[in-house]
């Protein structure tokens, strides 16, 4: 027997003995120690040196031939099949790259001032547990047995349909309603159906990470757009990238400024879409929890040339962990949507889209934002006394409070010491993809912010930001 051929049986073990041998003959081989083309001993001179049946071994042999492990010439003898060069011992496994250590930092938590995440107080979890529970009987049995509508369930696009109309002005079919995973998935969906690989499109200045890398992993030519008091400065768009064939913006309130697009912008940017057959995306992001007065409009409520395609997601105002968005797009690209979903991006979940589609529908949705608007601007106020107790420079920023540092603060490394005791802001800098244009701040997520923890929290980030500052 080869001398680095070492087996070892026992015969106490659950394995089966031909088990055993194929197990040892395969490590020996993925080990490095029975190299390629090694002849390997007759299954009859084996048998007969183990004190096994020859089945025994001749098992063992044809296993490990059908998963090519080991080949047989016949007269030739038996030897270990040719493989993929590889070094002995386990690989390392796959470290997460510079993107996905941001974005796990980002999404890491719940944490005191951390962006992104509702309250959970209030959390209706004892009723949308009932709605999903009785959702389960509907999807059983017979609907089980099919495909469900990759579009997304009927029950839900009508609902999130009739719910736009009241609350964003947005007057759309459900046919023009496509559910997704979130607002990530919405974004992946349109950039795959609009296939604008190479082409410029604007994204705003500072702006979300996960739509600039989202548009870059699209092969598009991002043009940093900045934002002033009234959003977007669309002149500015115009003058250095007329001939982008996409917009991406945060009109309701902009991420992470919170200024709202004004009017006069809108208009102007709509009128450059329909002039140069270019598309917006409205990423309507917190637009439904204004915090103070009324909701501005959709930006595709405006759009009589159908330039706009409408993403929205239920993660600031129920959860997160639904993972359920929407895309609501021109009635002309419905079928380009059809396809694409159908084919490579089918909606979540049935029973997610059924209990969210009956929570709406009983009302509770609505209710729940109106409660979540009244304890986020309880929790603004509260953070926004502790600000002007200690005579900080800060603005309100949507459903954050932008905490203003000196030039050249390390806004990054004071928020990685602020993590370690479950403190969370977002360091203003990561936000903008020019670095000569990036300002230091802090953005203080307001939803997750109890006032029973303000105080308390504002004194330890303050200590810290003193020992950088």
């Amino acid at each position: 027997m080869n001398p680095n051929l070492k087996i070892q049986l026992d015969r106490t073990a659950k394995l089966s003995l031909s088990e055993q041998i194929c197990v040892s003959i395969c490590r020996a081989i993925e080990s490095g120690l029975l190299a390629p083309g090694t002849r390997l001993p007759s299954w009859q001179g084996l048998a007969a040196q183990l004190g096994v049946a020859r089945g025994t071994v001749q098992a063992a042999y044809e296993r490990l031939s059908d998963s090519q492990m080991i080949e047989t010439f016949g007269a030739k003898g038996t030897r270990v099949a040719p493989r993929l060069h590889t070094t002995a011992g386990k690989p390392e496994a796959p470290q997460p790259g510079a993107f996905m250590k941001t974005y796990q930092e980002m999404m890491a938590g719940p944490a005191i001032f951390q962006l992104g995440i509702p309250a959970m107080e209030g959390f209706p979890d004892k009723l949308f547990a009932r709605a999903r529970s009785s959702n389960l009987l509907k999807t059983g049995s017979f609907s089980s047995l099919v495909y469900p509508d990759p579009r997304g369930e009927i029950e839900l696009r009508k609902e999130v349909a009739g719910y736009l109309s009241i609350s964003r002005n947005l007057h759309c079919f459900p046919e023009q309603v496509f559910i997704t995973s979130g607002y990530s998935s919405g974004l992946g969906l349109v950039l795959r159906v609009l296939g604008l690989d190479g082409r410029k499109v604007w994204m705003e200045e500072p702006g979300f990470l996960l739509t600039r890398k989202g548009l870059e992993l699209a092969r598009l030519n991002i043009v940093p757009v900045p934002v002033d008091a009234e959003g977007l400065d669309v002149d500015y768009g115009i003058k250095n990238a007329a001939d982008a064939a996409l917009a991406v913006v945060t009109p309701g309130q902009q991420a992470p400024l919170g200024t709202t697009l004004s009017l006069r912008r809108r208009l102007q940017l709509l009128e450059w879409a329909a002039a140069n057959n270019a598309w917006i995306i409205e990423d309507d992001y917190l637009s439904e929890l204004q915090l103070e007065g009324r909701p501005a409009p959709a930006l595709a409520s405006l759009d009589e040339g159908k330039r706009v395609i409408h993403i929205g997601s239920f993660s600031k105002t129920i959860s997160p962990g639904l993972r359920l968005g929407f895309v609501v797009v021109p009635v002309e690209l419905a079928e380009a949507f059809s396809e694409i979903v159908a084919t490579l991006a089918p909606a979540p979940s049935p029973v997610i889209q059924l209990a969210t589609a009956q929570f709406m529908h009983d009302g509770h949705y609505i209710q729940r934002v109106r409660r979540l608007k009244r304890l986020y601007s309880a929790q603004s106020d509260g953070l926004c006394e502790q600000l002007r107790m200690r005579d900080a420079e800060w603005i309100k920023a949507g459903l954050a409070v932008l905490l203003r540092l000196p030039a050249g603060a390390p806004d990054v490394q004071i928020v990685r010491e602020a993590r370690n005791i479950g403190i969370a802001p977002s360091p203003l800098s990561a936000w903008f993809a020019t670095p000569s244009r990036a300002l230091p701040g802090l953005l203080l997520g307001i939803a997750s912010a109890p006032e029973r923890y303000v105080a308390k929290s504002c004194r330890q980030l303050f200590e810290i930001i003193d020992r950088y500052c």
